[in-house]
């Protein structure tokens, strides 16, 4: 237990056989509960998992694997089933600090937030270890899930050290949320829906022997479907329906107004590459809206980036 908060940790598992024991071996007694979750590995991850012999470890071997997401969703569904107040996710390759757990966990206790998550990038030191491809990749899946969320104070999607309030877990539809490595993107936009205040924390990773199984050949594709329909998701429930927020009479009016600049201004390309010159009432007929329509977007991301819940 945490400052009355009973906390339970769910550990998203596959293949992590040599990992596992070092993960759960170095989890701190304010922790109430551990779920692991064997994403049907191949190897004795569960085995090993249970030879740690901590009576707070529960094994939940998946009958087939689900993708890191969804063993995290069958965690939380453990944890909501448990009555626990708070769900933390600590994958099983021990690359999350459980030292920093407290850290995590007292802006939910003390400030009133109902999420938090781990970042890397709070320093320029604090990414050593990281290889450069992967700094490059998180910093672009960083600014794309700040416009797909809603939550633009956010860095570090892709970290999955978070913690989460029942609050905000028990409103979730967890159906809906990504099961695959896109979860983390996914979560946060459903989180933003609901209007759940969430902050960064700064917490170092740890590298070391872990190998990756993301293939990013099937990972990119997923990621940009998860980002570009969440967006259009979280703009269509928090703006358009129930209620038709400002927001939406702006962004929709300037979305048209610079579509009919930019087409406009295409065809007027096409004529002069055909030596026929437009009139000055023709290009206005293009500039006039181009510039209106930005306008109208620029200060529809404005009342965006208020909306923020922070």
């Amino acid at each position: 237990m945490y400052k009355g908060m009973r906390v339970g940790v769910v550990v998203p598992a596959y293949n992590e056989e040599k990992l596992i024991g070092k993960t759960l071996s170095t989890m701190p007694e304010l922790v109430d509960r551990i779920f692991v979750i064997d994403d049907c590995s191949t190897d004795a991850t569960s085995e090993a998992a249970a030879a740690v012999h901590d009576p707070r470890v529960e094994i939940i071997r998946q009958p087939k694997n689900t993708g890191v997401g969804g063993a995290i969703i069958t965690g939380h569904r453990r944890v909501l089933d448990e009555g626990l107040d708070v769900s933390v996710v600590m994958a099983g390759d021990a690359q999350m600090d459980p030292d920093y757990l407290p850290a995590l966990l007292d802006p939910i206790a003390d400030d009133d937030v109902r999420f938090t998550k781990a970042n890397r990038f709070y320093t320029r030191t604090s990414t050593a270890g990281m290889p450069a491809y992967r700094q490059f990749g998180n910093v672009v899946l960083s600014v794309m899930t700040k416009f797909s969320s809603g939550y633009y104070h956010l860095f570090d999607p892709q970290n999955g050290y978070t913690a989460l309030h029942r609050d905000a877990l028990s409103r979730l539809d967890l159906d809906e949320i990504a099961a695959n490595y896109s979860f983390e993107n996914s979560l946060l936009i459903h989180l933003n829906v609901l209007r759940v205040r969430a902050r960064d924390v700064p917490i170092p990773a740890i590298y070391g022997d872990e190998v990756s199984t993301m293939r990013m050949r099937k990972v990119i594709p997923a990621l940009l479907r998860t980002l570009i329909g969440g967006f259009w998701m979280r703009i269509w429930r928090k703006y358009v329906f129930p209620s038709f927020a400002p927001f939406a009479l702006l962004f929709f009016s300037g979305l048209a107004l610079t579509t009919l600049g930019v087409g406009a201004a295409v065809v007027i390309t096409v004529l002069a590459l055909n030596d026929v010159t437009a009139s000055p009432a023709t290009v206005m007929i293009s500039i006039a809206p181009l510039l209106a329509g930005i306008q109208l977007l620029i200060s529809a991301l404005s009342m965006d980036i208020s909306e923020s819940p922070d």
